[in-house]
C-alpha cells in the first residue's frame, strides 16, 4: 500500500510524520472520510468542500486548490489499485515546534490513506446495533463547532470507550441541554408513525455527508418527509424504528438503546429498505477513478 505525504507516494512503512507535526502535537489539523465504490468516490465534491470549510475555520490556509486535492484522491486509488476503497484525507497545521503558537507551523500538511474498512460485520445490518447512551457531553457550537471535523476525537474516543463498558457498539451523546445530538461517528435518525426525525445542525452534530444524502433519499426515493428537530431519548425508546449513518457505517439500524429494544428488537422494514437503496445509489453515483471505469 502507498500513502501520499506532501507531494509524494511513500510505502506504508515509510509514511511517517515529524514530531513536530502540530497534528500529532496537538491535534491541529482536519480530516475527512471517504467512501469508494465500484471505481467511483462518492460525494468527494461535497468531502472536499467540506475539508475546504474546516481548514478555514481553524485558520489553515491551503497550499492546495480544491481540484487538486480530488486529483491527489483519485490517484491514491489508482496508485493501490483500489475501486471498493475507504480513503482517508488528513490536513495538519504542519511542521513546527513545541508551542501553541500557529504562526510557527510555515506549510500545512497533507496525507491521503487509500485502504478498505469494515466498521461493523455484515450480520449487524440485519439485526442491528446495540447503542449505550454516555455522561460525555457534545461540545456546543460555542465551545469547538461540531462541524469542524478536526484531528482532536477525544470527546468521541471517550464517549465510545464508556459505551464499549456497558456492551454497547455505539455510543449516543446529548448535548448541554439535554437533547440527543449524535453518535461518535455517526448521526441518528428515528422512524414513528411513517415519518422519520433527525437532530438538527444547532443541536451540536457534524453535519454528515451521507446523512444530508440519506434524507433526500427518504424524500425522493421512498416518500418518507423528515424532519430536523429537537429531541430527546424518550422519543427514541418509543422509535417505530432507529438508524445511523456516517460514510464508514452507511446505513446501519439501532436495535436497543441503554438495554432497551427499539421497534421489534431488529432492524425494521423502512431501515431494511434505506440500506438497499442507500447502497444502490452510492454505487450508481460518483465522480470516476478511471474515466473508462465500468461500473
Amino acid at each position: 500500500m502507498k500513502v501520499y505525504i506532501d507531494g509524494e507516494f511513500k510505502e506504508k512503512s515509510d509514511a511517517v510524520i515529524s514530531v513536530f507535526d502540530h497534528g500529532f502535537l496537538y491535534g491541529d489539523g482536519v480530516f475527512e472520510g471517504i467512501r469508494a465504490y465500484g471505481g467511483r468516490v462518492f460525494m468527494l465534491e461535497e468531502h472536499i468542500s467540506r475539508l475546504f470549510a474546516s481548514m478555514n475555520a481553524i485558520a489553515i490556509e491551503p497550499q492546495w486548490t480544491r481540484e487538486q486535492v480530488s486529483g491527489l484522491v483519485l490517484e491514491s486509488l489508482r496508485v493501490n489499485n483500489l475501486k471498493d476503497a475507504y480513503i482517508r484525507l488528513v490536513v495538519s497545521r504542519g511542521f513546527g515546534d513545541l508551542g501553541l503558537d500557529m504562526r510557527k507551523c510555515p506549510k500545512p500538511s497533507i496525507a491521503i490513506i487509500a485502504d478498505k474498512i469494515q466498521l461493523y460485520p455484515e450480520e449487524y445490518y440485519s439485526k442491528g446495533l446495540s447503542v449505550a447512551t454516555v455522561s460525555i457531553r457534545r461540545p456546543m457550537p460555542d465551545m469547538l463547532n461540531p462541524n469542524v471535523k478536526s484531528l482532536n476525537y477525544l470527546n468521541n474516543i471517550m464517549a465510545r470507550a464508556e459505551a464499549a463498558r456497558q456492551g454497547a457498539q455505539e455510543a449516543l451523546l446529548l448535548n448541554a441541554n439535554g437533547y440527543v445530538s449524535e453518535c461518535s461517528g455517526d448521526n441518528i435518525f428515528y422512524i414513528k408513525d411513517g415519518k422519520a426525525y433527525t437532530p438538527p445542525v444547532y443541536a451540536g452534530i457534524l453535519e454528515g455527508i451521507t446523512r444530508n444524502a440519506v434524507i433526500r433519499l427518504l424524500s425522493e426515493r421512498l416518500g418518507i418527509k423528515v424532519e430536523e428537530t429537537l429531541f430527546t431519548t424518550f422519543q427514541l425508546f418509543s422509535a417505530d424504528e432507529a438508524f445511523l449513518t456516517g460514510t464508514g457505517a452507511e446505513v446501519i439500524a439501532v436495535t436497543k438503546l441503554d438495554g432497551r429494544p427499539i421497534g421489534g428488537g431488529k432492524s425494521g422494514p423502512l431501515t431494511t429498505k434505506l440500506v438497499d437503496v442507500f447502497r444502490a445509489f452510492a454505487r450508481e453515483n460518483g465522480v470516476p477513478v478511471w474515466q473508462d471505469a465500468k461500473v
